[in-house]
């Protein structure tokens, strides 16, 4: 054999084998990291729910969810490989990029706020009758805590004027107020559903008017720049078809209360139409990605005392809005609450 011949052949093998290696990547599912270990009671179970009803078969992508808990769980498999995408906390991820821990970028946001709203006893019909009495928190300084402060301050309660009391878990909280221990504390709607027995409770601040007040987005779904660059085709397919089932479930909330049946707890079917009903507004029709949110959740992060000392992160160096604006190029933007202002 010539030469030539030898490195045509080479060549050959060489275009062969990478041809192979492109084919099996092509293959591989695309992991979506979740910190949740089943569909959860907020339009967060999106992603679960995709996979179950077929939306991402239908986009044409393979995704298999692989399921950890918390943020820093799914940070460290994201960037260990161990999976394409993953739906983590803002502030994780702010955290990590302030510390030098990794280039990621936030695609969508299924879930962007959290359900809040602040429930107390009856007697206290204004977020003013709150002077002087006890508000139940998680931990000082923690999520719902630093909220609630910020949506109390909007409706002229200076947090200096409650008396706070650290209580742990929502639940936990829920029955604090339920049985008069505290006479008011932040919860999310489906807490609040689950109570028993609400005689002699109300909802002081509903959910719309709890981020009205405080528009934190709380959780993005983020890729490497390396997933990005290789494997935008799937991360668009993700994001389109998300987009997709937030859109049919903003239109027909029956269809979501149906698909979240099996895991409802001790909630009824009537429970199930109701917090349907109650996320109006709340799903990521648009994808969830809003610049002025985003900045303002960014600013708000760098005011709590997590943040105390750390660099700030530019908006463009964790959010990429392409990916999701090749969508909506595509499926139309949807009129509503989630707008995706640039």
């Amino acid at each position: 054999m010539t030469r030539t011949g030898r490195w045509t052949g080479f060549l050959s093998a060489i275009a062969g084998a990478l041809l192979a290696s492109a084919s099996m990547a092509a293959a591989d599912p695309f992991r979506l990291i979740l910190t949740h270990l089943e569909p959860p009671l907020v339009p967060n179970s999106v992603m679960d729910l995709a996979l179950e009803l077929g939306y991402f078969d239908r986009e044409g992508v393979d995704v298999e969810l692989v399921r950890v808990q918390q943020t820093p769980s799914a940070l460290t498999a994201l960037l260990a490989g161990e999976g394409e995408m993953a739906n983590v906390s803002v502030d994780g991820v702010l955290q990590l990029l302030a510390r030098g821990g990794g280039a990621l970028r936030a695609v969508v946001s299924p879930n962007k706020s959290l359900p809040f709203l602040i429930a107390s006893r009856a007697a206290i019909a204004t977020p003013a009758d709150l002077a002087g009495h006890s508000f139940g928190v998680g931990r000082i300084g923690s999520l719902d805590h630093s909220l609630s402060a910020k949506v109390l301050a909007a409706a002229g309660i200076d947090m200096d004027r409650v008396e706070v009391v650290t209580l742990g878990q929502p639940s936990v909280r829920a029955q604090a107020l339920a049985a008069g221990q505290v006479d008011a504390t932040t919860m999310s709607i489906g807490v609040w559903l689950s109570i028993p027995d609400k005689a002699g409770l109300a909802v002081l601040i509903p959910q719309d008017a709890y981020f009205d007040a405080a528009p934190v987005v709380n959780k993005v779904n983020v890729v490497t720049a390396d997933v990005l660059a290789g494997r935008r085709d799937e991360v668009a397919a993700v994001v389109r078809a998300l987009v997709k089932i937030s859109r049919d479930f903003a239109g027909d909330p029956g269809a979501w209360a149906k698909a979240m049946a099996p895991y409802r707890g001790n909630l009824t079917a009537e429970d199930m139409g109701r917090l349907a009903e109650s996320f109006a507004g709340g799903w990521s029709i648009n994808g969830g990605l809003s610049r002025p949110e985003l900045q303002y959740t960014e600013d708000w992060l760098y005011q709590t005392e997590d943040f105390k000392g750390l660099a700030p992160v530019a908006l463009d160096d964790w959010v990429d809005f392409s990916v999701l604006d090749e969508v909506l190029a595509e499926v139309g933007t949807a009129p509503g609450a989630d707008q995706p202002a640039r």
